[in-house]
């Protein structure tokens, strides 16, 4: 039975296993916390913090048994975040979505969307990739410090956006500030901020129901949102429930590859042996691309809601308690990736078990593009013999949700 680590009952104080503080993840210092959970406590109630009470759920083996009993630990009752929705609460709506869905709704909504992400549409798109990847590091300055995150990661997943729902080009940023807003689940702690989110998602979805409804009634083709229009399961969803599904898809689509792109430039620079490694062997890219995943973990947590009272690793939980699935403590959990959890090892044998695309049936639809495109963009920087040099600290995103770079300076040499 897991021992609960030290409680705090002064709630005034800080409790340190509180890992949904966002400083943590501002100042990169959450190893420490989930190292201690994992070994005293690695299901761990939380009774106070600004989300309210919940269970951490920070290793390997009881993140999968969870995310194994879908009818036990529901997505639809209390959302995927850590963060709750409260009914009635000023400029917060419900935005259904597949992802917060669960079975038998969640898995038509599913499968509609899942035939943009087949093998033989990772083939078809493979070109386009790798020419836009190519022209992007071609425009790069040698020698002049850049920020990588907005000329490359942003660049490059957002215009993969565009082309998946055949977005207009010339206002495909707007995709990548709608993501940044929907993401943020710190907005939803004051009323303003929720306010100021509430006006972007209308925003998001108003322009995209005007591209919905341009390909009513017209034949079929590739994308998503004709995808949508074309399927029984999502044709006819309500306007909250297609800007849900939107957001879910915009964000996974943007924030998860962009992130991991952004993490193979600081990453790799951070254990120059690896890079030298990769470098004297491209081979390695594969594997690579999945140790740079399971590295940053590009969503820190997703959130299960139990329907009725159960035992996860000896502790009681509570029909309607709130667990926190920690995919990046278990990422690092070192019974299943071994003592050096926290490097990359571009050669590690197992990395491909990463948990970064989640488990069961909510495993990301995309994580084959996602693949995809990192394994494109290393392949092309190898070509080019490309070498990304960081030349200061890395801005994070201060949350709890999405875990990622806010701007990363760095300049090229050649290797």
């Amino acid at each position: 039975m897991a021992t609960a680590a030290t409680e705090h009952p002064d709630t005034s104080r800080v409790d340190p296993f509180d890992v949904s503080r966002p400083e943590l993840y501002r100042d990169d210092v959450w190893q420490a916390p989930f190292r201690h959970l994992r070994a005293e406590s690695p299901v761990h109630k939380v009774e106070h913090s600004d989300f309210g009470a919940y269970w951490s759920v920070s290793t390997y083996k009881p993140i999968v048994e969870v995310e194994s009993l879908p009818e036990i630990y529901s997505s639809q009752a209390g959302g995927i975040t850590i963060a709750d929705f409260v009914e009635g609460e000023e400029f917060t709506v419900r935005m259904p979505m597949f992802i917060a869905m669960d079975r038998p709704k969640h898995t038509g909504q599913r499968r509609t969307v899942a035939p943009a992400f087949t093998p033989s549409e990772m083939v078809r798109m493979t070109t386009n990739i790798r020419a836009r990847t190519g022209e992007i590091l071609d425009s790069l300055p040698w020698g002049t410090p850049f920020d990588w995150v907005d000329t490359v990661s942003i660049e490059l997943t957002t215009q993969m956006l565009a082309i998946l729902f055949d977005f207009p080009w010339e206002d495909r940023r707007k995709l990548t500030f709608w993501s940044d807003w929907a993401g943020d689940i710190e907005l939803a702690k004051d009323a303003e901020s929720r306010k100021a989110r509430l006006e972007h998602m209308y925003e998001c979805g108003a322009y995209f129901t005007n591209l919905w409804n341009q390909k009513v009634g017209k034949e079929p083709t590739p994308d998503l949102i004709s995808m949508m229009i074309h399927s029984d399961a999502m044709a006819e969803m309500d306007q909250m429930e297609f800007l849900g599904n939107l957001i879910l898809l915009i964000v996974g689509g943007n924030d998860t590859t962009r992130n991991s792109m952004s993490a193979l430039a600081y990453g790799l620079d951070l254990f120059p042996d690896q890079r030298t490694k990769l470098e004297g062997d491209p081979s390695l890219i594969p594997n690579c691309v999945q140790e740079i995943i399971r590295w940053q973990t590009p969503l820190a947590h997703m959130r299960r809601t139990a329907t009725q009272d159960t035992v996860l690793e000896g502790q009681q939980i509570k029909e309607g308690d709130k667990l926190a699935l920690w995919y990046l403590s278990a990422n690092r959990d070192e019974s299943v990736f071994g003592a050096d959890a926290d490097a990359i090892v571009i050669d590690r044998p197992n990395a491909r078990r990463h948990l970064a695309f989640g488990h069961g049936i909510h495993r990301c639809v995309g994580a084959r593009l996602a693949e995809l495109q990192i394994s494109v963009l290393l392949e092309e920087m190898a070509k080019r013999r490309m070498r990304v040099n960081v030349t200061g600290a890395p801005t994070r995103v201060a949350a709890c949700f999405v875990h990622g770079y806010r701007a990363l300076p760095v300049e090229l040499s050649k290797y």
